[in-house]
C-alpha cells in the first residue's frame, strides 16, 4: 500500500509540475475599431479563450471604439506599458518600420488566399520580427478588409471624379500621396475624430471596408458608397514588450496561441460581414456603385509612381516575396 501511494503521490507531483504556470493578470486590449465590428469581436473571442484556458488566472478586458485613443496615442501607450495589447491597421506600422508599408500598396491584396498563406508564413515573419526594436511584439496577422470609399458630393465611377474631394485619409504618407496623385485633397485624421469631420463637412468623404462604415454610422453622414476595394488591410495584433518580457514561457505561449487560433475565426467572420454591410448599407439609403474594371486600371496606372518610390524604400528581398506571393508583375 505504502508502495502504490508513493507511486500515486510521485504521479501528481508530475503532472502538477507539467501544469502550465499562469499568474493572475489582468490585459487591457485596445482598438479603435467599434463594438461589432470583425476586430472587436476577435479581440472578444481572444478574451473568452484565454480566461478559459488560463482557469480564469488571466483576465482580457476589451477596449473598443477608440475609448483608450486613436491610433498613434494607444500605441505609444503600448510601447510605453500603460496599455498592453492592441490591434491596428499593419501597414500603419509604417511610420515606425518603413518595411510594413507594403502592406498598404493600393490593388495589390485581391486575392485573400493568397494574402493568408503570405501573413502566415516568410513575409509576416519578416515583418513581426522587426517589432522588438520599436519595444512590440507581433502575436498574429488578423483583418479589417476591404477599403472602399464613400463621400457626400457625387458617386466616384471614373479616375476624374475622385478630383477636388477632401478625403480623410489614414495618418500615414503613402496614403497621403495616393490620394494626392489622385486629384483628391486628403486630410490626415485619427478614425475617432471621422464622424465629426464628415458630419460638420470638415472633409467630404472618407475610406474603409463595409462592415466599419456599417458600424460607425458613416451612412447617416454620408451618400455615396463607390466599390473601389483599392486598400485590403490585415490587422495586425501587438503586444508591449516590456509587458511580454515580464511573462513567463507558458503565459507567453497561451496568448500567442490563442491569437493564432482566433486568426482563422476571425478572418471569416470578417469576409463574412462585408457582403452583408454592403446590403444594409444599400437597404439604409446609400447609393452604391461598383468601379468599372478599366476606371481600375486608370487608377492603378496614374498611382504607379507613387507604389514605385515606396517600393523602393522597402527591403527589395520583402518586395520580391510579396510579388512573388501574390502573383504581380510589376511594369
Amino acid at each position: 500500500m505504502k508502495k502504490l501511494a508513493l507511486i500515486a503521490a510521485l504521479l501528481l507531483s508530475s503532472s502538477l509540475s507539467m501544469a502550465a504556470d499562469y499568474n493572475a493578470r489582468v490585459i487591457k486590449f485596445a482598438a479603435t475599431s467599434p463594438k461589432g465590428t470583425p476586430p472587436a469581436i476577435g479581440m472578444e473571442l481572444f478574451a473568452k479563450k484565454v480566461q478559459e484556458r488560463s482557469e480564469g488566472k488571466i483576465k482580457v478586458r476589451t477596449f473598443p471604439n477608440g475609448v483608450l485613443g486613436g491610433d498613434v496615442q494607444v500605441l505609444s501607450s503600448l510601447q510605453g506599458g500603460v496599455v498592453e495589447m492592441m490591434t491596428w491597421n499593419a501597414g500603419l506600422m509604417l511610420n515606425h518600420i518603413t518595411d510594413f508599408g507594403i502592406l498598404d500598396f493600393p490593388f495589390l491584396y485581391t486575392d485573400t488566399a493568397k494574402v493568408d498563406a503570405m501573413l502566415d508564413g516568410e513575409v509576416g515573419k519578416m515583418l513581426t520580427d522587426q517589432l522588438p526594436a520599436k519595444n512590440l511584439v507581433g502575436l498574429a496577422f488578423w483583418e479589417l478588409g476591404e477599403r472602399n470609399l464613400t463621400n457626400n458630393v457625387r458617386p466616384v465611377q471614373k479616375l476624374e471624379d475622385i478630383a477636388g474631394l477632401k478625403i480623410r485619409a489614414q495618418q500615414s504618407p503613402l496614403f497621403l500621396d495616393v490620394w494626392a496623385a489622385l486629384g483628391a485633397n486628403p486630410t490626415p485624421l485619427p478614425f475617432t475624430e471621422v464622424h465629426t469631420a464628415l458630419e460638420t463637412g470638415t472633409v467630404d468623404g472618407q475610406e474603409n471596408p463595409a462592415a466599419l462604415i456599417l458600424a460607425s454610422r458613416f451612412n447617416e453622414v454620408q451618400k455615396y458608397l463607390s466599390l473601389t476595394r483599392h486598400n485590403y488591410n490585415p490587422q495586425i495584433v501587438l503586444i508591449g514588450k516590456t509587458f511580454w518580457d515580464s511573462l513567463n514561457k507558458d503565459e507567453q505561449q497561451l496568448l500567442t496561441e490563442v491569437a493564432q487560433e482566433v486568426r482563422l475565426e476571425q478572418r471569416r467572420i470578417s469576409r463574412e460581414a462585408d457582403s452583408k454591410a454592403i446590403a444594409d448599407l444599400q437597404g439604409a439609403g446609400m447609393q452604391v456603385n461598383q468601379l468599372p474594371p478599366d476606371e481600375v486600371a486608370r487608377i492603378q496606372a496614374k498611382i504607379r509612381p507613387v507604389v514605385d518610390k515606396y517600393a523602393a524604400q522597402i527591403n527589395p528581398q520583402l518586395v520580391s516575396k510579396v510579388y512573388q506571393a501574390m502573383g504581380y508583375q510589376p511594369q
